[in-house]
C-alpha cells in the first residue's frame, strides 16, 4: 500500500515537472517572439534614419553635433548586436531623434519639405508600432518572470536554469517632463 502511495506521489511530481518545464519553454519562446516583433520595428527605424539625416543635413548646418551623434550610433552593425545592445543603442537613438525633432522646429523650410514630411510620417508610424511592440514584449516578460519567480515553479526554474528577463523600460530622460521654453 505504501509503495503505491510513493509511486503515485512520484508520478504526480513527474507530471508536474513536465508540465512546468513545458510552460517555461512556451513562455520563453513567447518572450523571444515578442522581442523579435519589436526588433522588426527597431530595424525599420534603423533603416529610416540615414534618409532622415540626409534630408535634414542640408538645412541644419549649425546643428552638426546632434546629427553626428545619431549617425555615429547608426553606423554600428545592427546584425552583430545582441538583444541588450540593440535596446541600449536604440534608446540612445530615440533621445537623439527627440533632440533632432526639437531642433527641426527652428527650420520652417525643412518642416515644409515634402521628403521630410514623408520621412517624419514614416518615423511617427514606426514609433507607434514600436511602442505597441514594447508593450507586448513587456507583457510577455511579465508572464515569464512571474513563472520564474513564483513558488513552486521557481524551484523548477532554478533546476533548469531559467532566470528572470529584463523589461523594456523608459530611460531617465524619457521620464522627465518636457521643458518648453519661450
Amino acid at each position: 500500500m505504501i509503495l503505491y502511495v510513493v509511486i503515485g506521489v512520484i508520478v504526480i511530481l513527474m507530471i508536474y515537472l513536465f508540465l512546468c518545464y513545458n510552460s517555461f519553454v512556451k513562455l520563453n519562446n513567447q518572450v523571444k517572439e515578442a522581442f523579435s516583433t519589436m526588433d522588426v520595428y527597431l530595424k525599420k527605424r534603423w533603416e529610416l534614419i540615414p534618409n532622415l539625416v540626409s534630408t535634414v543635413k542640408g538645412y541644419m548646418k549649425h546643428e552638426k553635433e546632434t546629427l553626428e551623434e545619431i549617425v555615429e550610433l547608426r553606423n554600428t552593425s545592427y546584425e552583430e548586436m545582441n538583444e541588450i545592445k540593440k535596446v541600449d543603442v536604440n534608446n540612445k537613438i530615440s533621445q537623439g531623434l527627440k533632440r533632432l525633432m526639437a531642433i527641426v522646429e527652428n527650420y520652417p523650410d525643412l518642416k515644409a519639405n515634402e521628403n521630410f514630411i514623408d520621412l517624419n510620417n514614416q518615423l511617427s508610424k514606426i514609433e507607434e508600432d514600436l511602442a505597441n511592440a514594447r508593450k507586448y514584449y513587456n507583457g510577455s516578460v511579465r508572464l515569464y518572470n512571474n513563472k520564474v519567480e513564483m513558488f513552486p515553479s521557481n524551484v523548477i526554474a532554478k533546476l533548469f536554469g531559467y532566470k528572470p528577463k529584463d523589461m523594456f523600460e523608459a530611460t531617465k530622460e524619457e521620464r522627465e517632463n518636457v521643458k518648453v521654453g519661450l
